[in-house]
């Protein structure tokens, strides 16, 4: 049975999961599996928590069937296992003052340079084109997701996915060059909804508002925390 999950989670989740190979209950949360795919958010068990028996459960889970015993929980937990990235995620409020940089959302012909733009912004430029495949199709037929490029001139420097989410949207998977351009990148998601929530490293520039921290921990070889 999947147990209540917080507000940053389930907002995960709502996007993630559309994209992911696989879904399953575990441990009281969701796992997501996403073969060939180094995404974090699309290989990860989201849990309501970080007790023990819990992520002893999930990892397990996650083992058995040979994926990464990768999991997402509230805050950032010491002992949980290996930290492999913690995000802020609340609401973004777009900034006004003027910037060099540019976004637009391009149409999906545009998949493979946008994949591999975001691929080496995350330092994995060797995964650009898998992730391109494998977004062709899961986005097949899906009017709810968006791809939008950032430039510097004509030098593409960002790429984000967006997702409407109500009257608002979702931009959870994206990442820039150069952290100038972040701004610019979230402030052009932010003009396709009437509100955006989106998740932000601690290295960016950029903060959110009414926001929780969630952390991805790889747990330890012998499923303990």
């Amino acid at each position: 049975m999947t147990l209540p999950l917080s507000a940053a989670l389930t907002d995960l989740l709502a996007y993630y999961g559309p994209l992911a190979s696989e879904r399953a209950e575990v441990a009281g949360g969701v796992a997501l599996h996403t073969p060939g795919v180094n995404v974090l958010g699309l290989n990860a068990a989201f849990l309501p928590g970080a007790a023990p028996e819990r992520l002893r459960e999930a990892a397990t889970w996650q083992r058995s069937r040979g994926h990464p015993p990768l999991v997402a929980v509230p805050g950032r937990a010491r002992g949980t296992g290996e930290e492999i990235a913690s995000l802020r995620c609340g609401v973004y409020r777009a900034d006004s003052s003027p910037s060099p940089f540019t976004a637009e959302q391009v149409s999906r012909l545009h998949l493979p340079r946008w994949a591999a733009v975001l691929a080496e912004a995350h330092g994995t430029p060797e995964w650009g084109s898998a992730l391109a495949r494998h977004l062709a199709r899961s986005l097949e037929g899906r009017r709810d997701y968006a791809l939008m490029l950032a430039y510097a001139g004509s030098e593409a420097v960002g790429a984000l996915l967006w997702q409407a989410a109500g009257a608002g949207g979702r931009a959870h998977l994206w990442g820039t060059l150069d952290p100038a351009v972040d701004g610019a990148l979230l402030n052009g998601a932010a003009t396709l909804g009437e509100f955006l929530l989106a998740s932000v490293p601690p290295t960016s520039p950029i903060s959110v508002v009414e926001g929780e921290e969630i952390g991805f921990f790889l747990m330890n070889e012998d499923g303990n925390p």
